[in-house]
């Protein structure tokens, strides 16, 4: 046996902030990966997807270099070229977070992991080449992430060829012709937008009755005719129920407004959803609770059975990688006795970096009526505001929500040009608790597009200026 403080087993953007946190409050910490460092975030998410959108958006821009007193004519792409950027960028980080591991001294035990009773915690039991290691700590947190939802009845299962998950879609075995999009919420829109801005012709299919379900309406209206404009085909309340590979491409049985379309690509992308990878820990033989695909934890990551933790995507939405990494902080910081402030989810943001960008903290306008509250609501478009317009990107909307009562920041969405960079600021101000006063008070510069959070605010009170 070989025993540690902590032991935590995944380490993607929850797992391995987790353990640098332990390592900083003096316990010998070790880390436990079957795949590489970084987990699916770093290496197969966030981080390469944003390469591949990055490539997107510049190959955009060009193509409207003339609006701008430039010339780019002929601007070709290198498809190839664009993923093998994104490859390298993943592999960078994954490097950095090794060397993360070693100054922090963190031990990086390779291999799949699985769990046995112990006499206080788990027991960790770690399997490579055929051979297993046991190991004991004090504490165990599991990290192990998420992975995508299928639905093999429907034919919303990938085969790596046509059918594709994100991984696929990220690095695809052959460039698509067309494609269709099952799922609308951040993964969907994110690569239904990289497509489209190559000119792959795009379909995407909701089930819901509106594309990105969980934003505000006016955003998710917003966005839709944007993404419209930009030629792609949505078809809402639209359920799947066939799909398949054909010899050259994919075939896919939808139900829309009572009516049987039959849909034809060359490819498909599944984006219906994400469940937790909870196989193979043995959780069942330790009683561990387990909802929906997700373990069940409290707002400090602690499971229902002494010793063990888990935190992040396994732990259920929102899957976002900051959501995990301050999992992993405050889960340790109480293990260690700091009584850090449980994790309040409503104060979350959430960010999709399709072109236009979405993002929102807090609740919708839906929401918070739905909880009775009467609200007060501010809007603010990009067309006003003079960064915007210089930009070229004057199509956009900022919109907040307040607590009429008490002044309290409910929630704020966005759509438009660098939101994601934006949306920070309103959740710096929810996790102030501070009022609309405070916020209309605030000195914003000019000329930025930050100025459309104020004039936002200033108009739920009836002191808009730009508009």
């Amino acid at each position: 046996m070989t025993g540690f403080d902590l032991i935590v087993i995944g380490s993607g953007p929850g797992g391995y902030v987790a353990a640098i946190r332990g390592a900083q409050l003096g316990m010998k910490v070790a880390v436990v990966e079957r795949d590489k460092l970084g987990g699916i975030c770093l290496n197969w998410g966030c981080i390469p997807t944003k390469a591949l959108l990055r490539s997107a958006e510049i190959y955009r821009n060009f193509q409207h270099a003339k609006d701008f007193g430039l010339s780019a004519e002929g601007v070709k792409f290198d498809s190839e070229a664009v993923v093998q950027r994104s490859r390298r960028v993943a592999a960078k980080l994954s490097g950095g977070v090794a060397m993360l591991m070693k100054k922090n001294k963190i031990n990086v035990i390779e291999g799949e992991a699985r769990l046995e009773r112990g006499a206080g915690a788990p027991k960790v039991i770690v399997s490579k080449d055929g051979a297993d290691s046991a190991y004991e700590a004090r504490h165990v947190l599991l990290a192990t992430g998420a992975r995508a939802r299928e639905i093999p009845a429907s034919g919303l299962k990938g085969d790596g060829k046509r059918v594709w998950t994100y991984r696929e879609a990220m690095t695809p075995p052959e460039w698509p012709e067309s494609l269709l999009v099952f799922g609308s919420g951040a993964i969907g829109i994110e690569f239904a937008s990289f497509y489209a801005a190559f000119g792959v012709k795009v379909i995407v299919v909701e089930m819901l009755d509106r594309i990105l379900p969980v934003e505000d309406a006016d955003i998710s209206a917003f966005a839709r005719k944007r993404f419209e404009k930009e030629g792609m085909k949505i078809l809402v309340s639209a359920e799947a129920k066939a799909l398949r590979a054909t010899a050259d491409g994919v075939e896919a049985q939808v139900i829309a407004n009572g009516k049987t379309e039959t849909l034809s690509a060359s490819h498909a992308i599944v984006a219906v959803g994400i469940t937790g990878n909870v196989e193979g820990l043995a959780l069942e033989a330790l009683g561990v609770q387990v909802e929906k695909g997700h373990i069940v934890t409290d707002g400090l990551g602690r499971t229902n059975v002494a010793g063990l933790y888990a935190i992040g995507d396994v732990t259920g939405p929102p899957w976002l990688a900051h959501k995990a990494s301050h999992e992993g902080i405050i889960c340790v910081e109480g293990i260690a006795g700091q009584h850090p402030h449980p994790m309040i989810k409503e104060r979350i943001p959430g960010c999709t970096y399709s072109h236009p960008q979405i993002a929102s903290v807090g609740l919708t306008e839906a929401a918070a009526k739905a909880q009775g509250r009467e609200v007060r609501v501010g809007r603010f478009p990009f067309v006003g505001n003079g960064k915007a317009i210089a930009l070229g990107e004057d199509q956009g909307l900022v919109k907040v929500v307040f607590d009429a009562k008490s002044g309290e920041l409910l929630g704020a969405h966005m759509v438009g040009a660098e939101v994601t960079e934006l949306i920070q600021g309103y959740a710096i101000a929810m996790q102030a608790e501070v009022t609309e006063h405070e916020l209309m008070e605030t000195v914003f510069p000019h000329p930025t597009l930050s100025e459309m959070m104020h004039e936002a605010v200033l108009d739920a009170y009836g002191r808009v200026i730009h508009i």
